[in-house]
């Protein structure tokens, strides 16, 4: 986790010369459910070019596409028609197995409610993506205590989600979508679940970990609030991108 242990090292290799450098390009994406003999079109030819370093909000009315729209970004759904490129690589072309590798190498998401395994600690939940590498366990345990430094909870290592506040829970969260030290952080409602002070230090977070260490962000939300923090604006209705902000 060499930019999330250390912002201030150099990088393995140099950085392209262009900022605006797009890491994800979505083209002429349809996606499509089916209901029986029904047929529900959720995305209608959506093109999208996020760049790299970006912090992007996803707004729109419940059922317009956003969190759809996230689950193919991060290669959790596949889209029915059309491509989707990051950093280069056609996600929607890989075998389930490579998909899969790739998912863990290259996202980290951030749910709504947390997701948190309530027998295991603080530690042990952010662990759990790790357990899919071949990392060893002191590795692994460096790995956590970094990730759990980042989102300010060192102190709460052996504390399980009830000894958490829900501010707490959602940092636990964030340091577990971090670990592996993703390039694509994807946050559904982050949060949605929070009261507003708790909310604002989730954001404040969300924004140190794309401005200081580089991390591109997707955020879908219904909170104007929250997408005041973003670089950039994207508003979805009936499954097409209609305006900018």
């Amino acid at each position: 986790m060499n930019d999330i242990a250390s912002p201030s090292a150099e990088p393995a290799s140099p950085e392209p010369a262009d900022s605006a450098e797009t890491l994800l390009d979505l083209r002429g994406i349809d996606k499509t459910f089916k209901r029986g003999s029904e047929e529900i079109q959720v995305l209608q030819k959506l093109d999208l070019q996020v760049p790299r370093g970006e912090f992007l909000a996803l707004m729109g009315p419940s059922g317009s596409g956003k969190s759809t729209l996230l689950n193919l970004i991060g290669g959790l759904d596949r889209p029915s028609h059309g491509e989707i490129h990051v950093d280069n690589h056609r996600i929607d072309r890989l075998s389930d197995r490579k998909l899969a590798t790739w998912r863990a190498r290259n996202v980290g998401f951030v749910f709504q409610f947390y997701n948190l395994m309530p027998v295991l600690t603080a530690a042990r939940n952010v662990e759990l993506p790790l357990l899919l590498t071949r990392m060893n366990g002191a590795r692994r345990r460096k790995h956590v205590a970094t990730a759990l430094d980042v989102v300010g909870l060192s102190h709460r290592v052996k504390h399980y989600p009830r000894q958490l506040s829900g501010g707490e829970q959602q940092r636990v969260g964030i340091a577990r979508a971090i670990v592996t030290d993703p390039q694509l952080l994807l946050c559904d409602e982050p949060t949605g679940d929070l009261d507003r002070k708790s909310g604002d230090e989730i954001l404040d977070l969300l924004q140190a970990l794309n401005q200081h260490h580089g991390k591109t962000i997707i955020m879908v939300t219904h909170d104007p609030h929250a997408a005041e923090r973003a670089s950039r604006t994207l508003h979805l209705d009936k499954g097409r991108l209609n305006r900018e902000d």
